[in-house]
Order: C-alpha cells, then structure tokens, then sequence
C-alpha cells in the first residue's frame, strides 16, 4: 500500500480465482500524488493570468477535484487525497481546467499514466508535459466481437468467401455530457473501405447488449475495423467513444475468432498543438501492489507478530524487529497499527514497546520526542481510531475559522495597513479560548483504545521518573496535543476536517492557534520561551493563568484513566457529510410511485437526512439508531453504477452516489457513525426487492432475512475497517524488501553472543538486548517470508499458464498484461 503529497491513494480490488488452491486471491493496488504545475499558457487577454483547478480521473471517471488557484499561471495545490478504488482501471489521468469570468470550464491540457508505467515513477518527483486534450483520445471500455469467415460456392462453382462479424456487447464505455446513446459501425478496411454498417443505437446504458450480425463478401486481405459512436442531439455531430481494428489474420483455421478488446483512441483525430505550449504538471507518485492470499496462509507470520507483546525483551519480538530493519519507522508502524487494531491487541503492544523505551530514556524533557516506532505506532493509532473524534471535537470550529476570515495577523511586520493590530490580537485570543475550551472539554468523548494508551505511558514514565511530578502528563501530552490536535489545527485538509487546503490568510491564523494550543498543552515552566518570535510571546501573556494549566491537567488526567466512558452522552449534532446524490423513492406512500430523484445529503452524529435542495427542510430523516446496515447494491437491480443502500427497520434506501470514490465514502462514514448500533444486522440482500421478489435469492417475502453476509460489524470504539490478512501481506512484503538486513541483523546477534568487546560499526544501528531470543525470532521471520515467497511463485506461475488473452477478464490490446507476460521468467504460448 502507499500514500502522498497532493496524495492520491488508491486501490483497486479485483479477485482472481485460483482453481489449485479452490481459493481467492485479492489484488490490491494503492498510490499517493503530489501535484504541481507550471508554464500554463496565459489567457488570450489583457489579465494573461489563469485561474486553473485540476481533476484527477481513473480512466474517464473523475474521483477528486482540487480547490481553484486563481491568478496564476504556475499553480501549487498542495492537497491530499485519499481514496480505495473498488474496479480495475487503465490509465491514471490529471486534467488541467480553467475557469474564466463567466464561470464556463475549458481543459488545457492533461497527463495520463498507464497502470503499468505508475511503478516506473514511484517515490519521484517527476515532470511530465501536457498533452493536448481530444474527443478522440478520450475513451475507454471494451467490446465483444466475433468473427466467422465461411466459403459459398456459387452456382457456376466459384468460391466465394463471405464474413459474418457479430457485434455482441460492449462495458464501460464513457458518458458524454451526462448521456450515453452508443451504436457500433462495422466496416472492412482494405484496398477501399467499404461502406459502414451500423446497429441499432441503445438509449441510456454505456453497457450496451447488441448482438447484431453484419455480412461482407468480396474478401480480399484487410481489417476488420469497429467503432462506437455516442449518438447526439447536437448540431456538431456524433462523439467518437472508441474503436477496434481486428486484422483478419487472426482467423483461426476454422474460420472462427470471438474475443473482447480494448476501445482505442483514433489515430490523428486530435488537433496539432505543440506540447511544450501547453505547460507541465510535477507528480509525486507512490505506487504498491499486493496480491493478497486467504488467511490460511498467513497463520505462521501473523502469529508470530500477533505474539510480540509477550515477547521478552520486546526487542527481540517480530513487529519490533520489523521495525528496526525498514529503513523508515513510519513504514512498520502503518501495517503493524493496523494489524494489531484488527485483533484487538493494539493496546499491550504499544504498552510494551513504549515501557521499553521509557526504560531505556534518561532524561524526562526528552521522553517520546525521537521519532521511535513506539511515536510513530501512537501516532497512526490516533490517527485512525481517533478520527471520529478529531471530527466531532474540532470541524465546526475549524469550518466557521475558514468561513470567516477574520484577520488575526500579529506580526507587527506582516500587518496590512487596513487592519488593526489589537482588533487581530482579540480575534485570534477568542479563537483560540474557544477551540482550548472545545479540547478540554472533550475528554469524556475520547476513544478508549486511545484512553488506554495513554494510561500505559503515564504509568511508565511516572515509575521511572518518580521525582519529577508533571512527567505524568507530559507524556501524554506530547501525543494528545503535540502530534494529535496541534497538527490538525495547522492542516485541517490531513486530517478530513476541511476539503481543500485553507487559502493563505486562513492558513497563517491556523499556524498562529495551532502554536498557541500546542505550548498551552505543553505545560512548559518557561511559556514565553518557547516562542522563537516575539510577538507570540507577547501574545501568549493572556493566557498566563493557572485556569489554563489546570483545565490541561483535568483533561489528561481525564484521558489517561483507563476504562470506558459512556460514548451516548449529550453531544451538539456536528455535520460529518453532505452533497448530492440520486435517490430512489422509499415508497412510504401506498400509491407513491418509486422513481429517482436528485436530492441533497446531509449526515450528522445524530440523523442521516436528505433535503430538496440545499438549506431546505428535510422531506426525510432517519436517526442514526435506525441505520440496521450500509451496504452496496448490485448494478443489475437497476442497471446503475454506484449505487449503495441504507437498511431501515422497516424499508432500505436506495442511493446513487456520483462516483464509485463517493460511494465508497458514502458507505464507510455511514458504517462508522451507525457501527454501535445494537440492531446492526448480520446478514443483508444485495440486491434489490423488485416485482414481488429480491432479486439475489429470488425469495418473495419483503421481509425475508438477509441471504449474504454484512461488510460491517467492527467493534465501535474502532471504527476502522482493516483487512487483516491485507496488513500480514503488507508486513511480508516489507521483510521481503528488507531481507539483506535480516541476515545483517542475524549476523549481529552472532557477534554480540560469541564478541563481548565494542560494537561493531556496521551493526550499531540495531537495537539487540538479547542476541539469542532475537536471533531465535529471526530465523522464524524468515523461514515464514521464504514460505510466503514459494506461495506467491507459484501463484503467479499459475496465473501466467490459465490466462487467455482475449477473455472478457484480459481483453487484447490490454497493455498491462503484455508488459505482465514479458517480465515472466517463464515463456508460455496463450490462446486469443
């Protein structure tokens, strides 16, 4: 797995069956983007400037917007983005917009990267050239043919050849301008070509079923060419969805050639521009892919790091050791954390290690400041256990900071000369006493994995450092507010508190809080001195209280106690979600008619509702108690991409969301909000209740149980859907990638057990107690890893062997598959 800078994450999700092992193998597939463009060409006018916002797309599908850069022609968006891709895909794309004084969207440009190509730019910087963008480059999908050349002797014995092309179906074609009427034209390149022939155009679908047969005769040795059109109302003509060019060479001797292709894009349909015109776009790409076995595989390894806790000295355990051979801490902690947090045992490993490592520290001001993997594990735990309540406690602050834009610049040398310099000290003093009382007074709401944490680290630095009183919050401080709120203040766009990145005067007021909040939760005996700059400390006199220093200690005191609070405590409604969405009519009406509306969304920690339009009344809600399940439904119930359901009681409601990104976002903020509801079902209908019966088990009654199981179901403190065996392949493939400082690291056990003297340079850098336990553990990991590796081997051999190039799983012309079949070791023939 993977993440970035502008980041992109994603991950496709395919299975794959593998007929050896009767078993699934998941590929996941993730990466994380920086973006940065520069030499936009100016805007034909007196201003020359641009206002530019790029779009990021997976094929022809947009996933993520960026926030408006206005009068530039060098742009810098600086966003985050995160998102799990749930269909495979062929290009990763980025487009470059700009929006003029009329609001109208013209494209200058785009980069598209090839799923193959995405590992060639991994962890680089890289400048790529806008290309011009056409209607005629612009596709995607595929298409079913079939072939059949047959001989006709005619009645004066001649041997005529006659081809009967059958146009079956086509997938994924894209949707031009909100609509999708597709129709093929069959024709015979050769010499002349000959005359199209088309089917029949299919109104509303870009999965179109054809199944149309055309004839040719006269056959001299050509191709066969096919293209889609998207049949249009305007006055321009139809658009261009893609074609196929089939050589007939490709006929077998019995005459017969049925297989699915990739659409291509015309040659030479697009406009000549020179590229250097149109500027470039700086991608900072992470990329990863991880084929995922059943679980049964990874017993021994996920074992072994599940055991780590009771190992003895933990620095001889797998996930420590896991730990000191990556060559970045952070890379062990976000597998490990997440492992750990499935299983329910995140709290004794980190207990653990950090009991260690505060053993191993000798001064108090400097406990839990490096970046150790005990740090980095606490941090991703709060992270992702902690999100929830990072939202409920800090967004409606952070959200009216954004839509005020009060000035709160006190640097006297920065001060514009319309503003006041004690008007901006006020207004930053408010914000800042709002959002530390909001802090402060958040404890009870605190998730208990994070309030057990923090028990174990007060409890450890207190016995080790007895004489110094405060060490008992400080080490909890140094997360809660240090890596925790302070960070999430200063780039709320991290951490889904805000969309986009704040604009720069925004920024700056963050800046200016988060520092203020972090010192006030240091609880430092010198405040002023922790101020670089003199204004801030000038600044921080209001808050030299002791009501300040004594609402922080309550608050960690409040934290650091373990046990569970009651998480149904009166609690403001806060605004987790909202947007537009299609939704299906629930029938709540005996005589309604159910058909599909557009509606905006609105979710809160109390009610899921939805409204004609935006700041309207509702004309539903539904309380989050009453949320049973989230869960997606199949396309074929109503022949719509996107689509999810929220069961009721009583009824489900079915939505469509804009995008499968979306969807994904939609189903798993709505798993979170609703998770700890005692009602939660365990078994749902994935499909439809239509014309008397549910679509998937074909049972009539409407109120029949469930016939597959729920996704959900995760413990609610947690919040957080983790694949397990995902996480244990991630770890493999770390020790995999790290297996030279494996051996390093067995080879330096040997010489601490049999070498008492000074350490050897080369094997300074692991942390070994005890050289025997650790090389115990050692020779475990690797002979796991070595077993995992034969799996992983054999697997793909296999692969290679039963693909069928052709089939509607690798269509021809699937560049991917032709780069995966030469960096196979193994030569095989494969069928078309």
């Amino acid at each position: 797995m993977s993440h970035a800078d502008s980041f992109i994450h994603i991950s496709d999700n395919t299975h794959t069956l593998n007929p050896t092992h009767v078993c699934y193998v998941c590929l996941f597939q993730s990466t994380c983007l920086n973006i940065f463009s520069k030499n936009i060409p100016p805007y034909p006018g007196p201003n020359r400037m641009r206002d530019c916002y790029c779009t990021v797309n997976l094929d022809q599908e947009e996933v993520f917007r960026t926030k408006i850069i206005e009068k530039s022609l060098c742009p810098f968006y600086g966003e985050d983005f995160y998102c799990e891709i749930p269909r495979s895909f062929r290009h990763l794309s980025f487009y470059i917009f700009d929006r003029d004084v009329f609001r109208r969207d013209s494209s200058i440009g785009k980069v598209a990267v090839k799923k193959e190509d995405l590992q060639k730019y991994h962890g680089k910087d890289t400048w790529f050239q806008l290309q011009p963008v056409s209607a005629d480059s612009e596709v995607q999908g595929k298409v079913h043919l079939e072939l059949r050349l047959s001989e006709v002797i005619t009645d004066s014995g001649v041997i005529n050849h006659k081809l009967a092309t059958r146009v079956l179906e086509c997938q994924g074609l894209p949707i031009v301008n909100g609509q999708c009427d597709p129709y093929a034209a069959v024709s015979l390149l050769g010499p002349s070509r000959s005359e199209a022939k088309k089917t029949k155009v299919k109104r509303k679908t870009n999965n179109p079923q054809f199944e149309e047969v055309f004839y040719f005769e006269k056959i001299i040795l050509c191709s066969y060419q096919v293209d889609l059109w998207n049949a249009s109302n305007l006055k321009f003509g139809d658009e261009f969805l893609g074609g196929v060019r089939v050589p007939l060479r490709v006929l077998s001797q019995a005459g017969v050639h049925d297989a699915w292709y990739f659409l291509q894009p015309r040659e030479n349909g697009g406009k000549s521009v020179k590229v250097e015109e149109l500027g470039s776009l700086r991608l900072n790409i992470v990329y990863t892919e991880d084929h995922v076995f059943p679980s049964e595989h990874y017993t021994p390894l996920r074992d072994l790091l599940l055991h780590s806790a009771n190992v003895a000295p933990v620095s001889a355990s797998p996930a420590h050791t896991l730990g000191e051979v990556c060559r970045e801490k952070q890379e062990a902690a976000i597998p490990l954390v997440r492992l750990f947090l499935h299983y329910g045992k995140i709290v004794p490993f980190i207990s653990t290690i950090a009991h260690a490592e505060v053993n191993r520290t000798q001064d108090p001001n400097t406990i839990f400041r490096g970046n150790s993997l005990t740090s980095k594990c606490i941090d991703e735990t709060m992270k992702l256990a902690g999100m929830h309540y990072l939202q409920v406690t800090l967004k409606p602050i952070i959200d009216e900071i954004c839509t005020e834009h009060k000035s709160c610049e006190i640097d006297p040398v920065k001060l514009k000369e319309s503003e006041n310099l004690e008007t901006n000290r006020e207004n930053l003093r408010q914000y800042v006493d709002r959002i530390f009382n909001t802090i402060t007074t958040s404890g009870v709401r605190c998730p208990t994995v994070m309030c057990d944490i923090f028990f174990s680290l007060r409890e450890s630095a207190a016995t080790r450092f007895q004489v110094d009183q405060d060490v008992r919050y400080t080490a909890v401080s140094s997360f809660i507010f240090l890596r925790f709120f302070a960070p999430a203040i200063l780039s709320p766009n991290l951490f889904h508190l805000r969309p986009h990145h704040p604009d720069p005067a925004t920024s700056r007021t963050l800046t200016l809080i988060s520092k203020t909040i972090q010192t006030l939760g240091s609880l430092a005996k010198s405040k002023s001195a922790n101020f670089k700059e003199s204004y801030m400390a000038a600044f921080y006199d209001y808050f030299n209280e002791q009501k300040y220093a004594d609402a922080v200690k309550n608050f960690l005191d409040l934290i650091s106690t373990s046990g569970k609070w009651d998480q149904r405590s009166i609690e403001t409604p806060i605004m987790l979600k909202e947007g537009f969405m299609i939704k299906r009519a629930q029938g709540r009406n005996r005589f309604g008619m159910k058909n599909f509306k557009k509606r905006w969304f609105r979710l809160t920690n109390h009610e899921f509702t939805y409204h004609k339009t935006k700041g309207e009344s509702a004309l539903c809600s539904i309380p989050i108690e009453n949320i049973l399940a989230v869960e997606r439904l199949e396309e074929e119930s109503f022949k719509m991409k996107n689509m999810f359901q929220v069961i009721q009681p009583e009824r489900a409601l079915y939505i469509q969301a804009n995008n499968c990104v979306e969807a994904r976002d939609w189903i798993d903020i709505l798993t979170k909000v609703s998770q700890c509801n005692r009602k939660r079902l365990s078994t749902y209908h994935p499909s439809a209740y239509l014309n008397g019966h549910w679509l998937c088990c074909k049972f009539s009654a409407d109120t029949a149980s469930g016939c597959t199981p729920c996704t959900g179901g995760l413990p609610a403190n947690i919040q957080l859907d983790v694949d397990g065996d995902r996480e244990t392949e991630r770890i493999y493939s770390l020790f995999s990638t790290y297996m030279t400082k494996l051996i390093k690291m067995q080879e330096a056990c040997g010489s601490k057990s049999v070498y008492d003297g000074p350490e050897q340079e080369e094997y300074s850098s692991f942390v070994i107690d005890d050289p025997q336990e650790t090389y115990k553990t050692l020779k475990l990991i690797v002979s796991a890893v070595q077993t995992l590796e034969q799996q992983h081997t054999k697997y793909k051999r296999d692969k290679f062997k039963k693909t069928k190039i052709g089939s509607q799983e690798h269509p021809i012309g699937d560049k991917s598959f032709q780069c995966y079949i030469r960096q196979q070791s193994e030569s095989s023939t494969y069928s078309i």
